[in-house]
């Protein structure tokens, strides 16, 4: 049976219409909830993102301008606020981490010529001449609600990479792109099995936006906190109603690693998927212990090609793999963009419908974007199932002698190790070889002085790796540099190695 007309989702729509029937069909339900912050009802969410545009417009916002979002995970329910009240106002939402420096903040709003940023209240540092709005003074005024009359194909968003390889580069995105995927009928709702799915992933990052689209189509509550700790992650966790649960391998070690879980029940849990990173196959095989009734599903894309994805529920008996495309074609292929047979190694493509682009960047499009395709800067393989396997990142990879070593074989090898935490591999220069291996470790609390030794790792890895492979360097630090997604920043790391 046919749902009611105004039940009925927009076909290739914009954002805002998504969330008007999501309003129309459930206007009670929590759409967004702070854990002890806040909360965001789909009918408000509708009502205040109509206020928002209003007193936007009012204050000369148009068509087309970016506008900067400035908000901290506390604030997570404003933000969705401020984000579709800028897309209803026929502007182009431009998501910036609060954690984000001044100069950063300054290139980002630079760089894509941002009209005015929104923030929660808390003025942040900005460029001198740029407007600042609190959302509180938007959501209190006395404008009309607006709502501009936008096509699939307009510019909604502008979200700056974690720049690991150099300056962030602006990925805009359509309407279209965003809403590719939303489900056709109220009764399909994707992650039906949960009244609430948990995540802790900072605004402006690709997962973070991930969650917010998530919240638009899905049928439970997007649930996060205002501060991240294992304790109070793995709290809500185990709350009743928490059916699914999204992480990057970052926060997934550091929650094994606190003993959080530690006799907890998390047999509600029938979903943890991990993101913006490659999961360790050791670490996907503690998450499948810590969570027995869940799939353990690894994501693996970009923000440059999202949607597109592929996933993979871990599988012991693959444990390398990265799964097979949904929403979106997946391709190796050679330097010229010609697909290569399965079981040979070249560059990663994936295709989604309605493409992003670098904003203002043609010699950028060129190298990445071809005819829908979306080169991931990653080097893999296809096996004869059309399974992924990654051997490394394209700047990652290690030459070494006559060798090419992959950084992601050294590191799952290397999250083996009883007293390793996390790891993370790079090239450091060699006089002979060219590049040597280096290792950096961050050890467990509860590891002996002398275990992280280079002798002892190399002694540990000699079963697992082959001679070349084996570190030559290492290092034991506290924490390894990351962005704000969770990246290792290799570029950071290599420069440790010569201090």
């Amino acid at each position: 049976m046919s749902p009611p007309e105004a039940h009925r989702p927009p076909v290739g729509g914009t954002v805002p219409q998504l969330l008007a029937w999501r309003a129309a069909l459930h206007p009670d339900r929590v759409a967004v909830e702070v854990h002890g912050v806040d909360a965001l009802t789909f009918a408000a969410w509708q009502a205040d993102a109509g206020t928002v545009a209003g007193a936007l417009r009012q204050r000369g916002v148009r068509p087309g301008d970016r506008v900067g979002l400035v908000f901290a995970s506390r604030d997570w329910a404003g933000y969705a606020v401020a984000y579709c009240g800028v897309l209803r106002a026929g502007g182009v939402a431009v998501p910036l981490s609060d954690r984000a420096a001044p100069g950063q903040l300054a290139y980002a709003l630079a760089h894509c010529e941002a009209t005015a940023v929104v923030h929660a209240g808390d003025v942040p540092v900005l460029p001198a001449g740029t407007a600042a709005w609190g959302l509180p003074e938007l959501r209190a005024g006395n404008a009309e609600p607006a709502d501009h009359p936008g096509r699939p194909g307009d510019l909604a968003q502008i979200l700056y990479t974690s720049g690991t390889t150099g300056r962030p580069k602006g990925v805009a995105a359509s309407h279209a792109n965003l809403t590719a995927g939303a489900p056709r009928h109220p009764r399909r709702l994707p992650l039906a099995h949960s009244r609430r799915f948990l995540h802790a992933f900072p605004i402006g990052t690709n997962a973070g936006q991930t969650m917010l689209v998530n919240a638009l189509t899905s049928a439970p509550t997007a649930l996060t906190l205002p501060r991240f700790t294992p304790a109070r992650f793995a709290r809500l966790v185990c709350a009743p109603g928490t059916g699914t649960v999204f992480l990057v391998p970052a926060i997934a070690i550091e929650l094994l690693d606190s003993g959080a879980l530690a006799g907890l029940d998390t047999s509600g849990v029938h979903l943890v998927g991990s993101t913006a990173a490659p999961l360790p196959p050791a670490v996907a095989s503690r998450l499948a212990a810590a969570f027995p009734a869940a799939a353990v599903v690894n994501y693996y894309t970009s923000t440059e090609a999202a949607p597109a994805q592929t996933t993979m529920i871990f599988d012991p008996e693959r444990p390398d793999a990265l799964g097979r495309p949904v929403a979106g074609q997946l391709m190796v292929a050679d330097p010229e963009g010609r697909a290569l047979p399965a079981g040979t190694t070249g560059e990663v493509w994936l295709r989604a419908p309605h493409a992003r682009a670098y904003y203002r960047d043609d010699t950028a499009n060129r190298a990445t974007f071809r005819a829908g395709w979306v080169r991931m800067g990653d080097i893999g393989r296809l096996d004869a199932d059309g399974y992924l396997y990654l051997s490394d990142r394209h700047q990652d990879v290690i030459k070494s002698g006559a060798f090419k070593i992959s950084s992601l074989e050294v590191e799952a090898a290397l999250h083996e190790h009883p007293y390793v935490a996390q790891a993370a591999v790079v090239g450091v220069p060699h006089p002979v070889l060219g590049s040597a291996v280096a290792a950096a470790v961050v050890p467990r609390s509860a590891a002996p002085a002398d275990a992280l030794t280079l002798p002892a790792l190399r002694s540990f890895l000699v079963d697992r790796l082959a001679d070349h492979q084996l570190p030559a360097r290492l290092l034991v630090l506290d924490r390894l540099p990351r962005n704000p997604g969770g990246k290792v920043l290799k570029r950071q790391l290599t420069g440790l190695f010569d201090t």
